[in-house]
């Protein structure tokens, strides 16, 4: 059974971090691509990240638009998934989910992931 929770968002002022954790259950981290999405109020749902978990090669790509500020990692032991998010705008704010599939295509899409946590929020002010 594929199974995603996050956690760790919150509110922070521009420029500040946060850290949101993705749980995985076993087979789903040790097995597909864990990717990151955010959705801001009226918009699309954006990938900004993810995490090739497949054959544990944890290779990671961004979008341009978070590319220098956010970073994401692996904890094995915990099967989790991080997002370290740092030099936060208020263009960051939304709803942010992970997400996994067998497959890791760039860019990417929100098609091309099956499974779904159920978001954590995230507010940047200024």
């Amino acid at each position: 059974q594929v199974q995603l929770v996050e956690s760790g968002g919150g509110s922070v002022l521009a420029g500040g971090s946060l850290r949101l954790s993705c749980t995985a259950s076993e087979y789903t981290y040790r097995s597909y691509c864990i990717a990151w999405f955010r959705q801001a109020p009226g918009k699309e749902r954006e990938g900004v990240a993810s995490i090739d978990r497949r054959s544990g090669s944890g290779d990671t790509r961004y979008a341009d638009s978070v590319k220098g500020r956010f970073t994401t990692s692996q904890d094995n032991a915990a099967n989790t998934v991080y997002l370290q998010m740092s030099s936060l705008k208020p263009e960051d704010t939304g709803m942010y989910y992970c997400a996994a599939d067998s497959n890791c295509y760039t860019p990417l899409q929100e098609t091309d992931f099956r499974y779904w946590g159920q978001g954590t929020q995230v507010l940047v002010s200024s």
